[in-house]
C-alpha cells in the first residue's frame, strides 16, 4: 500500500457512517477522497483510478459480486462494514459470497482504519464456488451429472438461431444425456415460448440475482425449468428493455457452473457490437451477454439462412468470428437450404471458405411445415417426428457432441 491510503466510502445512510467519517478524516494515514451516495456513484469514482480502498456497507443496495469485481478491476480493495452483536457471523458469510474478504463490524469500528492500512498488495481475489447444484432442476430426476461442454449458437438476425439451438439441445437430451438450454439473447428471449414454457420468472434474471449474492453455485437448479428427465431450460429476458439488469460476468459464471453437470447449449443475440459510450456504473453493454457466451464457448455454431440476404449477413458474422474467436472450434450451419435458390452446397461452401476455415459446414433443409408444427405445439423439432430436417440435426449433433452418440 502507499504511504497514505486513498479511500472512498458509501454507507447508504447507515447509523455508523458519522463515526466512520470521523475515524477516516482523523487518521493521518488515510485520505478520504469521496463520500458516495450509492453503489453506482462508488463504481464511477473507482473508475477514475485514484482510490486504493472502499468502505462499503454490506447492506448497501446494488452491492453484489459484479460491483466488487468492478472495484477489484480498478485496483480498489473493498472493506465491508456489517452489523455486529446481534448477528452470528458479523456479515462475513454475505461478504465472502460476493468476494469481500475484509469485514469490520459496527461495534468494532475502531479497527476500520487499521484494516484499510493493513493490506500490502493488490486486492485479494476470492474464488467463486464452482460446485454445481447437486440435485439438478426442480422436479427432474435424472442420472448423476456428467461434465459437458458449452456450445454457443450464434449468427445473423433471421437465420434461425433459436430454432437450431432448441433442436440441438433436444437431440442431445433424446440421446439420454443431460442438456441445459440457456436463452442469453439480450434482445428478449424466445426459447420459452417456442418450447411451451409458461413461466413468469426469468431463469436468466434469477441466475443474475443469485450470482450477485454469491449463491448461484448452490442454487443452480432453481433457475432451470425441467422439460423432461434430460432437458432443462434457463428462460431468457421477458422484455428487451431488461437487459440492463444483467451484470457483467454473470452469464459466464452461469455457463461455467452448468457445464459441470450437463451439455450446455446457448441461444444468443445477433450483435456483438460494443457500446460506444461505456457505463461508468460498471454495467456491461447490451450485447455483453452474447460476447460472454462466445468467449466461454467450447464450440461455436454459426447459423445463417441460405438466401442472399442471409448469406450476406452470415459473411459479416464470419469476419467477426475470424477476428475475435478464431481459436474456438466453429461449425457453420446454413439453414433453410432449398433447390429453388439456384445454387448448390458446393458453391456455398466455396463462398464461406473465403471468410473462415470452420471445422465443418452443415446444411439444414427447408421444412417450414415441421418448424410450424413444432412452434404451434410448443415442442422441439425432434418431438414432431422424423423428417429430413430432424435427420440433418441428428448428423449435426453427431459431429458436434460425439460423446452423446
Amino acid at each position: 500500500m502507499p504511504d497514505r491510503v486513498v479511500v472512498l466510502i458509501v454507507a447508504s445512510g447507515a447509523a455508523w457512517e458519522p463515526e466512520a467519517l470521523r475515524l477516516l478524516t482523523d487518521d493521518h494515514r488515510i485520505v478520504l477522497l469521496k463520500r458516495c451516495v450509492d453503489i453506482d456513484e462508488l463504481l464511477a469514482a473507482a473508475t477514475a483510478g485514484q482510490a486504493d480502498a472502499a468502505v462499503v456497507g454490506i447492506d448497501a443496495p446494488g452491492l453484489d459480486r459484479s460491483a466488487v469485481d468492478h472495484l477489484r478491476a480498478h485496483g480498489v480493495r473493498a472493506v465491508a462494514v456489517a452489523s455486529g452483536g446481534a448477528t452470528l457471523d458479523g456479515g462475513r458469510l454475505r461478504a465472502g459470497r460476493i468476494g469481500i474478504p475484509a469485514v469490520v463490524t459496527d461495534d468494532r469500528l475502531d479497527t476500520l482504519t487499521d484494516e484499510l492500512c493493513s493490506s500490502s498488495g493488490p486486492p485479494t481475489v476470492v474464488r467463486r464456488p464452482d460446485a454445481p447444484a447437486p440435485d439438478g432442476p426442480p422436479g427432474v430426476a435424472g442420472p448423476r451429472p456428467v461434465p459437458g461442454r458449452v456450445v454457443t449458437v450464434w449468427g445473423s438476425a433471421g437465420g434461425g438461431r433459436s430454432t437450431v439451438a432448441c433442436a440441438i439441445a433436444a437431440e442431445i437430451a433424446r440421446r439420454r444425456r443431460r442438456a441445459v438450454l440457456v436463452d442469453a439473447d439480450p434482445c428478449g428471449g424466445s426459447v420459452a415460448q417456442m418450447l411451451g414454457v409458461l413461466d413468469e420468472v426469468s431463469g436468466l434474471l434469477a441466475a443474475v440475482r443469485l450470482d450477485g449474492a454469491g449463491q448461484l453455485a448452490e442454487r443452480l437448479g432453481s433457475v432451470q425449468r425441467g422439460l423432461d428427465q434430460h432437458l432443462s431450460v434457463v428462460t431468457g429476458l421477458p422484455r428487451p428493455d431488461r437487459w440492463t439488469e444483467v451484470r457483467s460476468g454473470s452469464v459466464a459464471h452461469l455457463l461455467d457452473l452448468a457445464r459441470g453437470q450437463a451439455e450446455v447449449v446457448v441461444d444468443t443475440g445477433a450483435s456483438v457490437e460494443e457500446s460506444p459510450v461505456p457505463d461508468l456504473g460498471g454495467r456491461p453493454g447490451r450485447h455483453q451477454t452474447t460476447v460472454e457466451a462466445l468467449d466461454g464457448a467450447d464450440e461455436i455454431v454459426v447459423v445463417g439462412a441460405a438466401d442472399p440476404v442471409g448469406l450476406s449477413r452470415l459473411a459479416r458474422c464470419l469476419v467477426d468470428l475470424r477476428d475475435r474467436w478464431h481459436t474456438t472450434p466453429a461449425r457453420i450451419v446454413v439453414n433453410r437450404m432449398r433447390p429453388s435458390l439456384g445454387w448448390s452446397e458446393r458453391e456455398i461452401v466455396a463462398m464461406v471458405s473465403g471468410f473462415a476455415r470452420p471445422a465443418a459446414i452443415h446444411f439444414l433443409p427447408d421444412d417450414q411445415v415441421a418448424v410450424d408444427r413444432a412452434l404451434v405445439a410448443g415442442r422441439s423439432l425432434v418431438e414432431t417426428g422424423e423428417s429430413d430436417l430432424t435427420r440433418a440435426v441428428a448428423r449435426l449433433v453427431d459431429d458436434l457432441v460425439p460423446a452423446v452418440r
